[in-house]
């Protein structure tokens, strides 16, 4: 079975951006960077040649990449539930008791994840743990710095 990649429509529409972008401004010019290269000469000892030839070939798969995940697609729809209960596409503001720090955080799929940009994988521990609970309840996490507790303070979508 193949892997379900959950994503928002904001970030599918991205990555169709991306993908129409790669397979004709960027492979026009790579097919160019080929053509530059290959009319210097010997091929065999022709190390622009070699690296226009590498650079299609990351090309060729970032599209793949690319297009394996909108194939294998999942929307996460911003639905709002009336139970208040954490999932995919919410909001949450949580305290790590230990730090006495306030986190906003947004649980995304693992494709979207940036936890630089508050952006949790619900596959990663702490957005596991969230998953299900609501505003109010405590989750604990083990990690290599020891024990944590995070207390939901706020759920939105």
């Amino acid at each position: 079975m193949a892997k379900e990649f959950k994503l928002t429509p904001a970030r599918v529409k991205e990555l169709e951006e991306e993908l129409q972008y790669l397979k004709t401004t960027r492979m026009q010019e790579v097919v160019e960077d080929i053509k530059e290269a290959r009319s210097q000469g010997d091929l065999s000892e022709n190390s622009e040649y070699d690296e226009a030839r590498n650079e299609q070939a990351k090309l060729f798969g970032r599209i793949n990449e690319i297009e394996d995940i909108l194939a294998h697609a999942v929307l996460i729809e911003d639905e709002n539930e009336s139970n208040g209960r954490i999932g995919l596409g919410c909001k949450v503001t949580v305290e790590d008791t230990r730090e006495n720090e306030v986190l906003e955080l947004r649980i995304t799929g693992s494709q979207e994840a940036n936890p630089m940009q508050g952006k949790l994988s619900d596959d990663s521990p702490l957005g596991r743990a969230l998953i299900g609970k609501t505003a109010g309840e405590s989750v604990v996490i083990d990690s290599l710095v020891g024990r944590t507790e995070f207390k939901i303070l706020r759920v939105t979508r």
